[in-house]
């Protein structure tokens, strides 16, 4: 039985599974490997296939030699296994306040519900593994990779809990604190826990200081790393309505203006221009490829596209 969404929470929408197919992430250097056969881990011996039998070396794995090849030939020997063809896929969910807002066709949480949904669905393919972390709400999760069907269960509990979104544009100022941390703190968790080369995918629509930049350059290091930044037009352009208290939800502080002003509506929409762009020159200096949706659009097929465009430029 589906649950029945309320309009001022309508979900991701419709997700053909034509179109599902069509989000090729193995495009290009960066979103490379979601396929069997076009990923290989970074070291060898993780399979169980075996490659070789070659004479003991010092440093390797004691727990690696071939007993009964060492007996015959009275020199150590170690097995070398085919490297395992599995990717880790890292979706790291923004579920702050901010996320909430909408002016579109949905809320910027519902199409990051549908980002995760697609992703968990490409990740888990094939014996791939996901893990999942969100950050900016009350309760923030940190699910460690799980492989196949459980892992796409896994991704849909999380984006289906509304007790993971907070709902509220005044938070607790015991919260305020994870949120304005929440990223940063969200990527050190993976770049401790990711050992091996993957795949981090964020979704989140990086508003607020850029503190976590560090943090995503010592990831993008070891890992292709995926911007997905949500965006509503209504964020970018104010509407000529008179006076307007505008909050902020992240923190709750609140500003009056006069939207009947042309001067301040081009200040606003050119400074928000002008946020977005150098959001962008940060995420390309890092090694981070960005994909750019909005909640006034079809954000599949958008994904669909600018994916395979990524792809060709990488």
């Amino acid at each position: 039985m589906i649950a029945t969404r309320p309009k001022e929470q309508p979900g991701p929408g419709p997700t053909p599974v034509a179109l599902l197919r069509a989000l090729d992430l193995t495009v290009g250097r960066r979103i490379h490997g979601l396929l069997p056969g076009e990923f290989r881990a970074i070291d060898s011996g993780g399979g169980l296939e075996l490659a070789q039998v070659r004479p003991y070396q010092p440093g390797d794995d004691v727990r690696r030699i071939d007993w009964n090849v060492t007996a015959r030939t009275t020199v150590p020997h170690v097995r070398v296994h085919v490297p395992e063809r599995a990717l880790t896929t890292w979706l790291v969910l923004d579920v702050s306040p901010s996320m909430t807002f909408g002016t579109a066709m949905r809320r910027k949480a519902d199409v990051a519900e549908g980002v995760a949904i697609a992703v968990g669905h490409l990740a888990t393919q094939h014996g791939n593994r996901l893990g999942i972390v969100t950050f900016g709400g009350s309760a923030d999760r940190r699910i460690q990779p799980i492989v196949g069907r459980d892992g796409l269960l896994a991704t849909l509990l999380v984006t289906q809990d509304d007790a993971t979104i907070s709902s509220s544009s005044h938070p607790p100022a015991d919260i305020e604190a994870a949120q304005r941390d929440g990223l940063s703190n969200a990527l050190r968790f993976v770049a401790a826990a990711a050992r091996r080369g993957g795949l981090v995918v964020v979704v989140s629509d990086f508003r607020g200081p850029r503190d976590w930049l560090r943090p995503l350059a010592a990831v993008a290091m070891r890992h292709q790393v995926l911007a997905v930044e949500i965006d509503d037009p209504r964020e970018g352009d104010l509407p000529d309505v008179g006076e307007l208290t505008l909050v902020d939800a992240e923190t709750g502080r609140a500003v009056r203006v006069d939207t009947a002003s042309a001067r301040l509506r081009d200040r606003f929409r050119t400074a928000a221009a002008d946020e977005r762009r150098s959001l962008t020159r940060e995420l390309r200096r890092v090694g981070v490829g960005q994909v750019m949706l909005s909640t006034a659009d079809d954000w599949l097929r958008a994904l669909a596209g600018q994916l395979r465009i990524l792809g060709r430029a990488s």
